[in-house]
């Protein structure tokens, strides 16, 4: 079963691949993750996308989908993966249908997390880091009350300057003005399941699971 994982900036994203890949055996296919392995590796295709990046371009689709390519065909997605990250535009969503095409893969659905723009601005800018150590706390879901190194009284905190609420809004018009091509062209597939993402993690993630249940295949 191949799912796609939509959702802007602070949707939780992650944290419910996290769960499907628990809950169905799946692979988590980040395309952050894979980008910084290739990297980090050095390998051929690790080394064109740290050239472009460093030019400061976006890493081509040509590049993303050979290494989706090659990260689909080892047997650890064999029972499927869930793509986070990818794709982003309608471009993309169209060279990935091929792709799964020439792998002899069918894509199951496609889970769009929703939440609010307000709220994923609360939810972003509340997010404070140390900058001695780099711990990350929430002025909500976990403020600081002690240091757990037992150095510092939280003097070191800031917010980092993709956490300011204008810089949020930015990337969320920007995630905006890609996605919404992409949510109808699934629309149109019949892909698409919307899932409310406000509320708690647990109940976010027994939406998203009751939604990922409703595109595996029947016995």
């Amino acid at each position: 079963m191949n799912l796609i994982l939509l959702g802007g900036p602070g949707s939780g994203k992650g944290t419910q691949a996290e769960a499907l890949k628990l809950r169905f055996g799946l692979l988590h296919l980040s395309s952050g993750q894979l980008f910084r392995r290739h990297i980090r590796e050095q390998s051929e295709l690790g080394k064109q996308a740290e050239a472009v990046i460093n030019q400061g371009n976006l890493v081509p689709d040509e590049i993303t989908v050979a290494m989706l390519r090659e990260r689909l065909q080892a047997s650890d997605a064999r029972a499927g993966a869930i793509l986070d990250g990818f794709p982003r535009t309608l471009a993309q969503a169209k060279a990935l249908n091929g792709l799964m095409e020439e792998l002899g893969r069918q894509l199951a659905g496609v889970i769009s997390i929703e939440v609010a723009d307000e709220e994923i601005v609360r939810r972003l800018s509340g997010r404070l880091v140390c900058r001695e150590c780099d711990t990350a706390f929430h002025q909500i879901f976990s403020p600081f009350t002690a240091c757990p190194f037992e150095k510092c009284q939280g003097e070191h905190l800031y917010r980092r300057e993709d956490d300011e609420p204008e810089t949020i809004r930015e990337r969320l018009q920007v995630f905006h003005r890609l996605t919404e091509p992409l949510i109808e062209f699934y629309e149109q597939t019949g892909l698409l399941t919307p899932v409310d993402g406000q509320g708690t993690i647990e109940q976010v993630t027994r939406r998203v699971l009751e939604a990922a249940e409703a595109f595996r295949p029947s016995a």
